[in-house]
């Protein structure tokens, strides 16, 4: 099974992608706060880099240095300390993971690092960010790990920059149990009117179902922001086009344009998403709220991916995925790898490739699909993932029904600027038509600066 979706992901020409989150707060040593936008950055002074000679497959016992890896996944700080520790009882060398929480975006404090001159060895990015550290990052082409996936980021200034260490899907995920509780077939979520009518229906039994709304969706900006701007806003940019179809990111890479008919298609279904979500949730939630709405079964669906979930012991039943129908016959799920691990140029280089050599290892595979549950990218994996989003995920890949993470080729700092847009029209100060309008405006001002 494992092998089909990644068989399905690397036959496909789609642009790599998306952090899944990233937030306040820290688990470790960091206490980096949100900074400036990066145009803002100083030139920080090189840290200390490690002198050993290694050979690119194997880190020697102990002799590469200290290597800090950011996390922007809290989700899974406890299986990242544990990999830490395994790394440090097979090799010697050590690894210190720093946890960035989930309701900021990790970029923010990357650049408060950067400005501090307080840069980690290993980092987080998305694939359009990667110009806004043009020169700083090493290349990493040539190490063994690439020879294992066709999945690396490859960048035409800086070659190969970006390690992925999992294969990720966003749509709508459901509670496959409420919705067979209340008769409703997942399968036939493929048109607005399908979806309106599941939901007037959810909504008719939530007494019956002991569900607070049917949807777990927060627009909040200042937390969810990056929730909002990027996956939510993304399904507009992917939702029914095949892998490799840019059709809008183009358009929207073209000063910021948008196909108003769409976005008004758009804009319906998420008034619909408004009016049958929880509103505290909704205009002041935050995403551990979100995900434990979710995990206890408030909510029928949730607007995130399948990091938000990621062992079978966190829910109490099966999970699944449904497409943002809001056009007749979309039945896409957006999927591919998500941020790239990324080593800094001026960082512990040698220390960071041997890491990276490692971890598309047997046993950091192991921690990373059986503990942390993500999705190896890696073709020797042997492992199943155990996500319990897997079985959705892998049944729309291996059909062929999954859209590129284009999203991520948007104008870096975009999503501080829809999220806005969202939480309005959350709020009530616009209407769908005033959304549509609202979000050409805000991102033809942006692409125009």
């Amino acid at each position: 099974m494992r092998k089909k979706l990644l068989s399905a992901l690397l036959a496909s020409t789609m642009v790599l992608s998306l952090a899944a989150c990233g937030t306040t707060g820290t688990t470790g040593t960091t206490d980096a706060t949100p900074s400036d936008n990066a145009e803002t950055q100083t030139e920080a002074a090189p840290a200390d880099t490690a002198t050993a000679e290694a050979p690119a497959a194997e880190a020697p016992a102990g002799d590469l240095g200290e290597v800090r890896l950011l996390n922007g996944k809290p989700e899974i700080n406890d299986q990242m300390q544990a990999l830490a520790a395994k790394y440090n009882e097979e090799t010697g060398n050590t690894l210190v993971v720093e946890t960035i929480g989930g309701d900021t975006n990790a970029s923010d404090e990357l650049k408060k690092m950067y400005q501090a001159d307080n840069m980690p060895d290993i980092f987080v990015i998305e694939a359009n960010q990667a110009a806004n550290w043009d020169g700083m990052l090493a290349d990493l082409a040539g190490e063994d790990w690439t020879n294992k996936t066709g999945f690396e980021l490859v960048d035409a200034n800086m070659g190969t920059i970006g390690f992925p260490y999992t294969v990720e899907a966003t749509a709508l995920g459901y509670n496959a149990d409420l919705l067979k509780a209340a008769g409703v077939d997942p399968a036939s979520l493929t048109t607005p009117a399908a979806w309106q009518a599941a939901c007037e229906t959810l909504d008719s039994k939530k007494d019956e179902l002991g569900i607070t709304a049917v949807f777990g969706w927060c627009a909040e900006p200042t937390n969810l922001g990056w929730s909002s701007g990027t996956h939510v806003f993304g399904q507009y940019l992917d939702a029914g086009l095949k892998a490799d179809d840019t059709t809008y990111i183009d358009l929207l890479n073209d000063g910021g344009k948008i196909d108003e008919a769409r976005m008004k298609d758009f804009a319906e279904f998420i008034g619909m998403m408004n009016k049958y979500s929880d509103p505290a949730l909704l205009i002041d939630g935050t995403y551990d709220n979100q995900v434990a709405g979710f995990k206890d079964g408030k909510y029928v669906f949730i607007t995130q991916g399948n990091w938000c979930v990621t062992s079978p012991d966190d829910v109490s039943f099966e999970c699944g995925f449904a497409p943002y129908a809001f056009e007749d016959g979309i039945n896409t799920i957006i999927a591919g790898p998500p941020s790239y691990w990324v080593a800094y140029g001026e960082g512990n280089v040698d220390g960071a490739k041997a890491f990276f050599n490692w971890c598309a290892g047997d046993s950091a595979q192991n921690i990373l699909v059986n503990d942390a549950g993500l999705v190896s990218p890696f073709d020797d994996c042997q492992y199943e993932a155990v996500n319990p989003f897997y079985k959705s995920m892998n049944s729309y890949i291996t059909a062929g029904n999954y859209s590129g993470w284009h999203t991520m080729l948007k104008k870096d700092g975009l999503q501080n600027e829809t999220c806005n847009v969202f939480a309005d029209y959350a709020k009530g100060k616009l209407d769908a038509d005033g959304f549509v309008s609202t979000m050409a405006k805000v991102i033809a001002n942006y692409y125009a600066q």
